[in-house]
């Protein structure tokens, strides 16, 4: 497990069991996420997967207001974040002739969402990205898949104003909000030998939000 909180980030792992490691990364950071792979295949000796679930929404605001500050920081972690990892762990990958990767994106990158144009620009970036490393990857043991959820109810809800959460809302036919286990049950298929045939592909958790 890789997270830039420190605390959360070994809890968690302890959590899980004596088989978890924990490592501390800025996702945003090139020489952090060197550091992270390195430290990670010292422990494990290879990576069968990556996934990459790092992001942050920014501030709920037009975008002829939204602060290049905050457009900046929503860049680095959501899209050049993701690609750090995939840059440092992909030759990894290509030296076994075997991996997996997930980008987590987000229906917010098909349909853009009103008042997160940085969030809704980075994951629809997320999707094209791995659209184009599936292919570079393609003729390799490594498959390169997204997933595109809905909201689901996890701590970046804090991030966000109440309008914001009641429009994502509004939006999903199902009427609720998605699940952390609800999406980690396709990630997980996705992380396996069976998912061989697939890759660039993006597959939909929307709760029926996604029309295509």
């Amino acid at each position: 497990m890789w997270d830039r909180d420190e605390a959360a980030g070994a809890a968690a792992a302890k959590e899980l069991g004596s088989s978890a490691g924990f490592v501390r990364v800025d996702v945003a950071d090139e020489a952090s996420v060197r550091a992270a792979v390195a430290a990670t295949l010292q422990r494990e000796k290879k990576i069968d997967a990556l996934v990459n679930s790092a992001g942050i929404t920014g501030p709920n605001t037009k975008l002829w207001e939204y602060p290049v500050d905050a457009w900046r920081q929503v860049m680095d972690v959501n899209l050049t974040g993701l690609f750090l990892c995939c840059r440092e762990v992909v030759p990894a990958m290509r030296e076994s002739n075997y991996g997996r990767i997930v980008n987590i994106a987000s229906v917010a990158g098909k349909d853009g969402n009103p008042n997160a144009s940085a969030y809704s620009a980075s994951k629809a970036a997320v999707m094209a990205l791995t659209k184009s490393l599936g292919k570079e990857l393609a003729d390799t043991g490594v498959r390169v898949n997204c997933v595109t959820p809905a909201a689901v109810k996890t701590a970046i809800f804090d991030q966000m104003s109440e309008a914001h959460i009641q429009f994502m809302l509004s939006k999903i036919p199902m009427g609720r909000f998605g699940t952390p286990e609800e999406v980690a049950a396709p990630v997980g298929w996705l992380c396996t030998e069976e998912c061989s045939f697939s890759t660039g592909a993006v597959f939909d958790l929307s709760g029926g939000r996604s029309t295509y």
